[in-house]
């Protein structure tokens, strides 16, 4: 008999890395012969068509009147709690970790309470949960403690493949001509959020500038969590002397410069203090690009043997590290090479066939 579940989730985007999770989730559910529909509060005009708004729920239907199961995305606040809970349909949760709202308490205290709601109903919906799949290790430890169980571990799923497409030439061109007499390139990936830290890589950027190499740039890609945040980003860029540029801060870009950005790269550094997964990480490895990273939470996980990690942000340390790797042809080569071989742990045919083999056991 077919079986179906089908996945529910808050908001629906379709670059960012739960969207593309939910998309490659489906196709590996129907790809083994699962029937597997996509509903959301929120979805992105680009990928609205690709599922429905969940109020359209049909429990005879869709639920095939009891029979059908529910796979949770759980990562934020949402109306799809208290639908679940209201629903008789057996239900599962793929956690892809909340931040803890002391990092946004002094910054943005309306993100702050939004993740207390989002922490409050992940343990309202422990008891009714058959299963819970989580991001990592670390994520994992979050839903033991919420009371969920049994619980598994499943990476997040993600397709090298569109990593290899075409990208936008111009910005590739333009990034390599601002460092083409000399310079590194520094790049993150992440939303501006307290907790990404972006304000200690500027500081260290700067002491590498100061103390290293003068003509060096950075990088700093995605959205804004936090406007507060954000301009203070910028002020702290221009107290340090590292304004005007020599910090780009590119907001939301599209996938195709993004992948710019990852080709104009001599080096990712990631200070973050929280993470339950992070796909830069390994897309960074993917591009053979060294990475350089604070130790914190799932980071050491997702990195592996294949990263230069450190217990300590202070900048000098961070810009010794950086300029080490830089002029260490042995160790950037190790680290290439040793990045090279663990973003092949997380390869879609892997990451599918643990998701799958998961299922199997939870969904009866």
């Amino acid at each position: 008999m077919t079986r179906t579940l089908h996945q529910f989730v808050p908001n629906f985007a379709a670059g960012d890395a739960i969207g593309v999770h939910v998309r490659l989730t489906q196709a590996a559910l129907r790809a083994a012969g699962w029937e597997s529909e996509i509903f959301y509060d929120e979805a992105q005009a680009s990928v609205k068509k690709l599922g429905r708004h969940f109020t359209t729920w049909d429990r005879q239907i869709d639920g095939r009147g009891g029979d059908a199961w529910i796979l949770f995305q759980l990562s934020t606040a949402s109306r799809m709690t208290p639908f679940l809970l209201d629903q008789d349909i057996p239900f599962g949760v793929y956690f892809h970790n909340i931040t803890p709202p002391l990092f946004f308490d002094r910054w943005e205290p309306g993100a702050s309470g939004a993740c207390n709601a989002a922490l409050s109903e992940m343990r309202r919906l422990a008891p009714q949960s058959r299963f819970a799949l989580a991001n990592s290790s670390f994520s994992a430890t979050d839903l033991d403690g919420a009371g969920y169980s049994p619980t598994a571990v499943c990476p997040v799923l993600f397709d090298a493949k569109e990593l290899d497409a075409t990208p936008n030439e111009r910005l590739v061109q333009r990034l390599r001509r601002e460092t083409a007499d000399g310079g590194t390139r520094w790049l993150f990936i992440g939303r501006a959020a307290p907790n990404k830290c972006q304000h200690d890589l500027i500081a260290a950027f700067a002491a590498y500038r100061e103390f290293y190499d003068p003509k060096a740039r950075m990088t700093l890609v995605g959205g804004r969590t936090s406007n507060v945040y954000y301009r203070s980003l910028e002020l702290l860029a221009d107290e340090l002397g590292v304004g005007g540029g020599v910090v780009e801060f590119t907001d939301t870009i599209s996938h195709e410069e993004k992948l710019a950005c990852y080709r104009a790269a001599d080096v990712f550094v990631c200070l973050s203090e929280h993470e339950g997964f992070k796909v830069p990480l390994v897309e960074s490895m993917h591009f053979e690009i060294p990475v350089i990273a604070y130790a914190s939470t799932a980071v050491p996980e997702t990195v592996g043997d294949a990263a230069l990690l450190f217990d300590d942000k202070d900048p000098m340390l961070v810009a010794a590290a950086v300029d080490r790797v830089m002029r260490d042809d042995a160790l950037r080569s190790d680290l290439v090479a040793a990045g090279r071989e663990r973003a092949q742990d997380f390869s879609l045919e892997r990451t599918s066939r643990t998701l799958l083999d998961q299922l199997d056991g939870f969904v009866r």
